[in-house]
């Protein structure tokens, strides 16, 4: 379940809570400074988010989904995950994508980046991320980022570093995903019908099983998640309608399928009941399928 952080602590609390209270394996948020509909309404930073979260359970897998690339340094963010990756006594998984168009992009004040240039840097960024937090010393100079002589004690939680998520919809980025991820997320996005959706699902996942040959990857080593909610497939609807979803993804090589917890006058809006019986007894059937 992605959680969006966009409530106060108290009521921020009681929905982390119930995610690990309903079982679900892994509850996420978003790692932007902004978003879509929300740029005019309450959003609060990721880390700190997390680590609140982190130290409210016990059990629950917690991460971002994903961090945006183009308002994060490596040197800074693994300082960061490190820190959550020991406050969730080694719960926390790193979700990294190359960034949107979106408000984030010009934040800084620059011009967007093209796609070719967003792609290099996010390249760079995974390769260093990866060295920060495999090695307690990292010296990198690269073309975009660099890295002198840092510390990174005592390391992560998880050996040898906390696990990568990468979003990826290209054959460089699902390259990427082959070499340093532990899973691999995609987003299909737009007026898409189910049909459609899955059609997209199923080149992509030819793409990444491609780039897993051409990595010496084992493609059953590699997660793979749905992030749901931006086609025109409601699987938050009805239990048959979120059975019937996961079911089909599942069919064809999907281990994860996420959905956003209902948030009222937004994309994410759904009846919050309907929601609660998903929980309870929809993904009971997903799993036994």
């Amino acid at each position: 379940m992605v959680i969006l952080p966009i409530y106060s602590w108290p009521e921020a609390h009681r929905i982390w809570h119930d995610a690990e209270d309903w079982g679900l394996d892994s509850a996420w948020t978003y790692d932007l400074l902004s978003y879509q509909s929300f740029r005019e309404r309450p959003w609060f930073g990721a880390q700190p988010t997390l680590a609140a979260a982190a130290a409210s359970t016990e059990r629950i897998r917690l991460g971002t989904l994903v961090t945006n690339t183009d308002i994060r340094h490596p040197v800074a963010l693994s300082k960061e995950v490190i820190t959550l990756d020991d406050v969730s006594s080694g719960r926390f998984t790193l979700g990294l994508g190359s960034g949107s168009r979106g408000f984030d992009a010009t934040a800084f004040g620059d011009e967007a980046r093209s796609p070719t240039e967003k792609a290099e840097r996010f390249a760079e960024f995974v390769e260093l991320t990866d060295l920060l937090l495999t090695q307690q010393a990292t010296h990198y100079k690269g073309r975009h980022y660099s890295a002198g002589d840092v510390r990174m004690i005592p390391g992560c939680v998880q050996r040898p570093r906390v696990p990568f998520a990468i979003a990826a919809r290209g054959p460089r980025g699902m390259r990427l995903a082959a070499r340093y991820g532990d899973a691999w997320v995609t987003c299909p996005r737009g007026e898409l019908s189910p049909e459609e959706g899955e059609q997209v699902v199923r080149r992509q996942l030819a793409g990444v099983r491609r780039a897993c040959e051409e990595e010496s990857r084992d493609l059953g080593t590699l997660g793979r998640i749905l992030l749901t909610g931006y086609t025109m497939e409601r699987p938050r609807d009805s239990v048959d309608a979120f059975v019937n979803a996961a079911g089909r993804y599942a069919d064809i090589g999907i281990t994860d399928i996420v959905v956003h917890h209902p948030v009222a006058d937004s994309i994410f809006a759904s009846d919050p009941a309907v929601f609660e019986r998903i929980v309870q007894d929809g993904i009971p059937q997903v799993r036994r399928m």
